[in-house]
């Protein structure tokens, strides 16, 4: 297996963000270098080391989806080719392959557009408490992982590196942008989403929920940063479907359990356990690589 790149080095560009993936390089005046390492984090915490060519997988599906939903709105995504890119990002060619994406930039709309189709998560664990999604009230008598009637639009704010993202309602999220612009993009998302559960559930894979991030460009509304891949969705297998468990998982829930049977709870977000950081066991690593490179050769093709 390849070694994992969690630290991009391209000196002569001007980085403008260090996310929990991606790494933002200025790229001139009108773009933007969107670079997809092999960090992984969970519970929003940064693990210190990371998943070998997860940056490529994530790309590829970014790829794929900007692609195949390109009729329903828009989206940031202008090439992947590294000799269509400036010269000045040519020269780490072999830094960038198949894990860069050059992209226009836009003003990023703050708000998490996150779609859920099934009962699960933190979706689940809020109606068990009070019988809503977001404030929202379900139907009595849902169980876990059940398909909702309709999918549902449950936005959050865009929280900062290190800090959480915050469940709003759908009225708190319409104040914070303005009810214009929420409508715009809650019918975006809501169309996103069902198209593509309807085509992930043609090659055996149920797309639980989703989240997406909107930016502006003058009036336009666009899509940005990535779209529908593990990191930002919850992929399920269709194969052995339950309602009323937990259910096996193409995403990070593999690595979030392994986390919390290891001793992370909350008051550790910092990732410090014992005075050091939290470093993925090699078996982790491995089937976490697995259920990435899966996932993309059950929508794609390997």
């Amino acid at each position: 297996m390849s070694s994992a790149l969690t630290q991009t080095n391209l000196p002569h560009l001007t980085l403008l963000s260090k996310g929990k993936v991606r790494d933002i390089y200025e790229a001139g005046s009108d773009h933007l270098l969107f670079v997809a390492s092999d960090r992984i984090s969970a519970y929003d915490v940064i693990l210190n080391n990371g998943i070998p060519e997860k940056g490529q997988l994530l790309t590829k599906v970014s790829l794929f989806w900007f692609e195949k939903l390109k009729h329903i709105i828009p989206n940031h995504f202008v090439t992947a080719n590294i000799d269509e890119m400036p010269e000045e990002v040519r020269q780490y060619r072999e830094q960038l392959e198949g894990r860069t994406m050059l992209v226009k930039k836009a003003n990023v709309v703050p708000l998490e557009a996150i779609v859920r189709g099934y009962l699960t998560g933190s979706a689940w664990s809020e109606y068990k408490a009070s019988g809503t999604v977001h404030g929202i009230p379900l139907p009595e008598g849902m169980q876990e992982s059940q398909k909702f009637p309709e999918p549902i639009f449950t936005p959050s704010t865009k929280a900062d590196q290190g800090s959480h993202d915050e469940n709003i309602s759908p009225e708190k999220a319409a104040k914070l942008v303005g009810e214009h612009l929420y409508k715009k993009i809650t019918t975006a998302a809501l169309r996103l989403y069902s198209e593509a559960a309807e085509y992930a559930l043609s090659k055996g894979i149920i797309l639980a929920d989703t989240k997406f991030e909107f930016g502006l460009i003058g009036e336009e509304l666009i899509l940005v940063d990535e779209l529908l891949t593990p990191d930002s969705s919850r992929y399920w297998p269709l194969e052995g479907y339950t309602v009323g468990v937990s259910q096996p998982s193409f995403d990070k829930q593999y690595l979030r359990d392994w986390l919390v049977r290891s001793g992370f709870k909350k008051g550790l977000e910092g990732g410090l356990k014992d005075g050091e950081g939290w470093t993925i066991d090699e078996d982790i690593v491995k089937g976490t690589r697995q259920r990435y490179t899966d996932v993309v050769d059950m929508l794609i093709g390997s």
